[in-house]
Parts: structure tokens; C-alpha cells; sequence
């Protein structure tokens, strides 16, 4: 009863820390427009730089070009921001 007991405590703890080691998968929360392309990364292959000279940079002596991020080209544009007229309440 009493190692019963204790196993049900162990396991209960070790699934607690399980469940709590547990993260969402983090999205990019923006696509950067620049990618490293080559033979080695893949399509798109690896997108994480803002500008040319960074990619280019990066690339440098690692066998592979910068491209532009389709991801980021053909995304859809942002919905444009509603203004809205405040109104003046009579006294």
C-alpha cells in the first residue's frame, strides 16, 4: 500500500514536470525578406536575414547564394488601419 502510494506520487510528479516542460511551437513572428539558398539548405532555405549585405555576409564561403524569401514577397498585404472620428459630446 505504501509503495503504491509512493509510485502514484512519482508518477504524478513526472508527468506534472512533462506537462509543464510542454511549449507551444513557436511561429515566426516575421518572415524576413533575405534567405541563404543552396543546395544543402533546401527551399526556401534558411530566411532569417533583413538585408542583402547580411545575407551576403553569411553566405561567404559556404557554397550558397541569397535569394529573396517567397514567403515573404507573396504574402498578402495588411488590412489598413480604420480611423475612426471622435465625436464631441455637448455639455
Amino acid at each position: 500500500m505504501r509503495t503504491s502510494r509512493l509510485a502514484m506520487l512519482v508518477a504524478g510528479a513526472v508527468m506534472l514536470t512533462g506537462i509543464a516542460s510542454i511549449s507551444p511551437a513557436s511561429a515566426d513572428a516575421y518572415d524576413y525578406p533575405w534567405c541563404a539558398q543552396g543546395p544543402s539548405l533546401g527551399y526556401p532555405g534558411e530566411c532569417a536575414y533583413r538585408t542583402y549585405e547580411q545575407c551576403l555576409a553569411s553566405v561567404s564561403g559556404r557554397y550558397l547564394y541569397c535569394g529573396e524569401n517567397p514567403r515573404f514577397l507573396f504574402r498578402e498585404p495588411p488590412e489598413p488601419r480604420r480611423y475612426y472620428r471622435r465625436h464631441a459630446r455637448p455639455y
